[in-house]
C-alpha cells in the first residue's frame, strides 16, 4: 500500500498531460524528445506531483539537474521559468505537509 507521502509525491496521468500542454518540449533544450516527470522540489525532499512543481525535460537535462554538478544552474532556471507561468508561485506551496 502506497503512503499518502509517496501518492502525492507521484505524477498523476492528468498532471503529466497538463504539464505537456504547458511545456510542449524540454524546458531548457527545446527538444520534443522529453516527459513531464521532471520534479522541481525533488520527490525525496517532499516536493509535489503537481503542475507548478514540474517541468518537461529531456533525459539529458533531467540527468544533468538530478546528478550533475550543473545542478543549481537548472535549479535557477526552472524556478524561473515556474514563476513565469504562475504569478503566485512559492516554494513552499512544492512540499509535502502532514
Amino acid at each position: 500500500m502506497q503512503s499518502k507521502r509517496s501518492k502525492a509525491c507521484d505524477i498523476s496521468q492528468k498532471v503529466k498531460k497538463v504539464v505537456w500542454e504547458r511545456d510542449k518540449y524540454c524546458i531548457y533544450y527545446g527538444s520534443t524528445r522529453a516527459m513531464p516527470n521532471a520534479h522541481y522540489i525533488p520527490r525525496s525532499k517532499g516536493g509535489l506531483g503537481i503542475e507548478q512543481n514540474i517541468v518537461v525535460l529531456c533525459n539529458n537535462c533531467h540527468y544533468n539537474y538530478d546528478m550533475t554538478d550543473m545542478r543549481q544552474h537548472y535549479k535557477e532556471y526552472i524556478r524561473n521559468y515556474l514563476m513565469s507561468k504562475y504569478p503566485d508561485w512559492k516554494e513552499e506551496d512544492l512540499i509535502y505537509r502532514k
